[in-house]
């Protein structure tokens, strides 16, 4: 287990047993700089070993009774439970994740363990009735699903443990192996619940975890022809080379997004500003569907802009382990520098900044925009920070016309009173998916998660991620 008290040396996970790494890289806070640990650079030969290993268990997995699928995802969910403050410090030390969120992420984690430890027992196909066609008579069909093989899972570092959990966890469950490749700032996340696994009985090859180059790893799962399937979840731009090298491997992307709540006329804002400003700015806006743009009636827009600007100066800067912080450092200094030129560009093109506008240190300082235009990079790209924009709009078909226009659509929200706008809404927004009075922030993790356009292709959830990691299979009985 991580020692979050002080610096640790890992390894890599390879077969089953951990595996003393040629060179190593030190990880360490985004928040203090200070080391918190080192980990193997993975190498080429590495790579290829946890591949081979992956692809040589998967009879093994393929033959596991889904009864004993599901009890070692329930045994990890168990385990997890037990160490669940351990879990969560690791979070917070590696990805700066204030403990109130990394205590969140622990608990999604071991719910999104016992969703697959679930959904292992109902993997079915289906009959087909075949006598529909007149050349189908006296035959029997149905449909089987059978695992895909070995998946390359690549992970984010702004939830380490529970995106993995929504990778790892449907993996096992449909009986296929992994290859995982953390987040080179978040790898230790990973690495604890291949520990878990490895006390709750997952056979040896089922998981190998590799830390290192994302170039060098990533290239390899995503070329190689053992692998059947890339799960990733980053940037739009990696998302897009991962499907052009990919070939005819399934491929599940979760990208970017610059996710959009409209405010309609009448809706009371005292009931939703908090919601707003944690949505806004839970974990610093890491977050896929953080919400970036707000769109407000103008009837509503100067008491939503007075109400939200009081809500987020209150908000409380901090180290991530301090249990008080709201708050606290971006993943790196080159995401504070790139986040403080769009704040300057969005000033320099007339936005006006309500809140924040600096940083302290590694700490960006919650920020309200107003009056940006839509060309600006923190309105028509993903900010990943906290930053937020307000803009007044007149009707609400003019912002479901400002929302879609966009690049990505992952998620989108509207507060209004009106069915009939609620449901318009519904019909309109392009995106993967429509919260109807919340914010755009919402996920729980049985829901089938998933965007359009750029931000993705493929759902994730852990039903929805079965289908995706099974190849369906016919099969007729002709009884003439």
């Amino acid at each position: 287990m991580l020692n979050t008290s002080q610096a640790v040396k890992k390894k890599l996970f390879i077969n089953g047993e951990w595996v003393e790494g040629k060179e190593y890289k030190s990880i360490a806070s985004p928040y203090s700089g200070e080391v918190i640990g080192e980990v193997p650079v993975a190498t080429k030969e590495e790579v290829l070993q946890a591949i081979q290993a992956a692809y040589d268990a998967r009879s093994k997995m393929a033959k596991l009774p889904a009864h004993e699928r599901s009890n070692i995802l329930e045994k990890l969910a168990q385990l997890l439970e037990e160490h669940k403050e351990e879990a969560a410090r690791i979070i917070a030390e590696e990805a700066a994740k204030p403990l109130v969120f990394a205590r969140a992420e622990v608990a999604r984690s071991i719910e999104t363990y016992k969703f697959a430890a679930e959904e292992a027992k109902r993997i079915h196909g289906e009959t087909i009735p075949l006598d529909a066609a007149a050349g189908g008579v006296n035959r029997l069909g149905y449909t089987v699903r059978e695992p895909i093989g070995v998946i390359g899972a690549i992970t984010p570092f702004n939830f380490p443990m529970n995106l993995m959990a929504h990778k790892v966890g449907p993996a096992i469950a449909t009986g296929n192996t992994i290859v995982l490749k953390p987040a080179t700032q978040t790898p230790f996340s990973s690495l604890f619940i291949a520990e878990l696994l490895e006390e709750a009985g997952l056979p040896k090859g089922a998981l190998n975890v590799i830390t290192g180059s994302g170039g060098t790893i990533g290239d390899l799962i995503v070329t190689d022809d053992r692998i059947s399937m890339v799960t990733f979840t980053g940037s739009p731009s990696v998302g897009i080379a991962i499907k052009n090298k990919a070939g005819l491997k399934r491929v599940t992307l979760e990208l970017g997004s610059n996710s959009a709540v409209i405010v309609d006329d009448n809706v009371n804002i005292d009931k939703i500003i908090s919601r707003c400003v944690t949505g806004a700015f839970s974990f610093q806006g890491q977050v896929c569907i953080s919400l970036q743009r707000v769109y407000v009636h103008e009837n509503v827009y100067d008491e939503f802009v007075e109400k939200f600007v009081k809500a987020t100066k209150v908000l409380r800067i901090g180290a991530p382990l301090d249990e008080n912080t709201d708050i606290s450092a971006l993943i790196s200094p080159k995401d504070v520098e790139r986040s403080l030129s769009w704040i300057e560009e969005a000033k320099q093109g007339g936005a006006i900044v309500t809140a924040g506008g600096t940083a302290e240190g590694n700490v960006l300082l919650p920020t309200v925009l107003l009056n940006v235009d839509k060309s600006l990079k923190v309105s028509c790209q993903e900010v990943f920070a906290p930053i937020v924009m307000i803009n007044k709009i007149y009707h609400v078909d003019e912002a479901i016309e400002l929302v879609n226009d966009s690049r990505y659509g992952l998620q989108a929200g509207i507060y209004t009173e009106s069915v009939s706008t609620a449901l318009r809404a519904a019909d309109e927004l392009h995106v993967g998916g429509v919260m109807i009075n919340d914010v755009p922030t919402f996920r729980v993790d049985q829901m089938p998660y998933g965007g359009v356009k750029e931000s993705g292709t493929g759902r994730e959830g852990i039903k929805y991620a079965v289908e995706e990691m099974t190849e369906m299979k016919l099969v007729v009985w002709n009884k003439n």
